[in-house]
């Protein structure tokens, strides 16, 4: 089944989410009206990863967020760093940061629990959030109210290259600086 791995690219290339091999399957399955085998999948999804390995490629196919997808090389940072500067209306903004990070770690939260932690409001926080999919609802708390409780969302996972919320720093991982304001010395 040579033919695969370019199939394959294509689907993945046309893709702007990652593209799980379940909906590779289905789509190849049906275009050639045939059941193809989860195993030939992979060994085309590994030909292609070793081939965008290479350094003739300013991109490779990386498994992330539970799919593949195609993403630049490190190597040409800068020349994304430009693109990305023009593109500055996608960025978020501290506030916006701020209440994302309050989501992925204590999700699923509601908005007065997040306001809560920050101290502000975080209305436009939240709505900002949500218009760039990477907080969800993810139902009602049982608190009197029924408040909507937010979670992260898997544009969230892909925005931050993780596969899951375990690969996120954990306290332990950030540097505590020595004479920190705040903390009292022995």
């Amino acid at each position: 089944m040579d033919f695969l791995p370019r199939h394959i690219e294509a689907l993945v290339f046309c893709s702007s989410d990652p593209l799980e091999i379940t909906e590779i399957q289905k789509c190849l399955s049906e275009m050639f009206e045939t059941e193809i085998p989860v195993e030939h999948l992979e060994k085309a999804l590994e030909e292609l990863t070793e081939k965008y390995l290479s350094e003739e490629h300013s991109f490779s196919l990386e498994k992330i967020a539970g799919g593949y997808q195609f993403l630049t090389k490190p190597a040409y940072l800068s020349s994304i760093a430009i693109l990305q500067k023009h593109q500055s209306q996608k960025r978020l903004s501290n506030a916006q940061l701020e209440t994302l990070a309050i989501i992925a770690y204590r999700q699923p939260i509601t908005k007065s629990e997040m306001e809560q932690i920050r101290g502000v409001n975080c209305d436009y926080s939240v709505q900002k959030l949500l218009e760039k999919s990477l907080v969800a609802i993810k139902g009602k708390s049982d608190s009197l109210g029924r408040p909507i409780l937010y979670g992260t969302s898997p544009k969230f996972m892909e925005y931050f290259g993780i596969n899951g919320l375990n690969e996120l720093p954990q306290p332990k991982d950030f540097k505590v600086e020595d004479n920190e304001i705040g903390n009292e010395s022995d």
